[in-house]
């Protein structure tokens, strides 16, 4: 086999197992409608046991489709991003290391960190040992709604524990793939308090999934100037989750960015910086 087979099939295999994708058997987390007495409950539970890895799961077939997209929810998975937008990283991180695109990687807003993860492991394959994969998030979830941004005006997204993955898990999950190491620096805390001032230097692929319009605001302002031309911005929520669409809209709008926007899925875009 070549060297190039051996690399291909090495990040088709991760990609695989970071989503779980035909890996996970029948069973996969539960979601509860809003504003029912069900997810009221279910909230009720959870926070008897918080310091416990307690799931609601179901019995239930495995959906490719729904995997492909990112449409379900995996109980162990590394990341719920879904198969096409988790190639989409790999066909931007590829890109700028074909072309001599300088700059770091750097995904704000990881959860169990499969798409940094995939990152380190994309560089690791390529033999890349002049670029950084920055892990930026709070560790402890989504920040309550702030008045000032009103478009966030009504999120629960704080409110869910399971977004709520601490560092050490993540490192741990490195671990697993036997990736961590001084290509993975980490940024711990709330996006306001850690990116305007934060160490990262040029960018190469700046990838957001902060899903509320804060978020996705303050990494924009905060890192796209660090962004090199040809270098790529990818937006995980902008399809999903209008208080995102708007930040991003609002952004371009204010810097006149008139890249073209092109879809991955039915929530990921991305676009190249021109």
């Amino acid at each position: 086999m070549s060297d190039i087979a051996a690399q291909e099939r090495y990040l088709n295999l991760l990609e695989r197992m970071l989503t779980r994708y035909g890996f996970e058997g029948s069973h996969q987390r539960l979601r509860l409608p809003q504003r029912t007495y069900a997810l009221y409950l279910w909230n009720l539970l959870e926070a008897e046991v918080s310091d416990r890895d307690v799931r609601l799961v179901e019995a239930t077939e495995f959906d490719a489709s729904k995997r492909e997209q990112g449409r379900d929810w995996p109980v162990d998975a590394e990341t719920m991003v879904g198969l096409k937008r988790l190639r989409n990283v790999r066909e931007c991180v590829e890109s700028v290391i074909a072309e001599g695109i300088a700059g770091d990687l750097i995904e704000t807003g990881v959860w169990r960190g499969g798409v940094t993860i995939y990152m380190r492991a994309i560089l690791a394959a390529h033999g890349v040992k002049d670029r950084v994969v920055w892990v930026a998030d709070s560790f402890q979830g989504l920040p309550p709604p702030n008045v000032a941004n009103p478009a966030d005006m009504g999120s629960k997204l704080h409110t869910r524990n399971e977004l709520a993955i601490s560092v050490e898990t993540v490192k741990e999950n490195f671990r697993k793939y036997d990736l961590l190491d001084d290509q993975v620096r980490f940024l711990e805390g709330f996006f306001e308090d850690t990116l305007p001032n934060s160490p990262v230097g040029q960018l190469a692929v700046l990838r957001l999934d902060g899903d509320m319009y804060s978020s996705t605001m303050v990494a924009l302002d905060s890192l796209y100037d660090k962004l090199s031309v040809g270098g790529y911005v990818i937006i995980d929520d902008f399809g999903a989750i209008s208080a995102c669409r708007k930040a991003v809209e609002d952004f371009r709008g204010r810097r006149n960015i008139t890249d073209e926007v092109l879809r991955i899925d039915y929530t990921g875009v991305y676009w190249r910086k021109s």
